[in-house]
């Protein structure tokens, strides 16, 4: 039996080999972004499935997450998660290991990386196209 999965088994891999995943090798981006966040600017063809919602109690993990990938993503298939900075696509990239899924890479430094690396096509601002990270690790 496999040991228990841990961040320590996740592979994360810098913005530009992300990219170069998504682009060259057929990746699927796992954004898991509020939808809020998402809404304000995300990556083209990106799913959006949040990893936490921000709740009057505050930040709250999304129970049906990993069945909610499920219901998009099968476990064979190649994902890049990113979130705005990297510390929930961490978490999240953990809960797809444990359920079983093969081929996961956690986009280090997030959308703002993606951004800040002139990746976005948005033509807004770079500044307004990131969230002030409300999620640490």
């Amino acid at each position: 039996m496999d040991a228990p999965k841990s961040v320590e088994d996740v592979v994360t891999v810098d913005v530009h080999d992300a990219r170069k995943l998504l682009i060259d090798s057929g990746h699927r981006y796992l954004d898991v972004r509020t939808n809020e966040e998402f809404n304000k600017s995300h990556v083209d063809n990106a799913i959006n499935i949040p990893y936490m919602f921000i709740t009057q109690e505050g930040r709250v993990k999304n129970p049906e997450f990993v069945a909610q990938v499920s219901a998009l993503c099968d476990k064979e298939d190649s994902l890049v998660v990113a979130c705005n900075s990297g510390g929930r696509s961490l978490k999240a990239s953990v809960d797809l290991l444990i359920a079983g899924y093969k081929n996961v890479k956690n986009m280090a430094g997030g959308y703002s990386a993606w951004v800040d690396n002139g990746f976005a096509q948005d033509s807004a601002p770079p500044e307004e196209l990131k969230t002030a990270c409300k999620f640490r690790r």
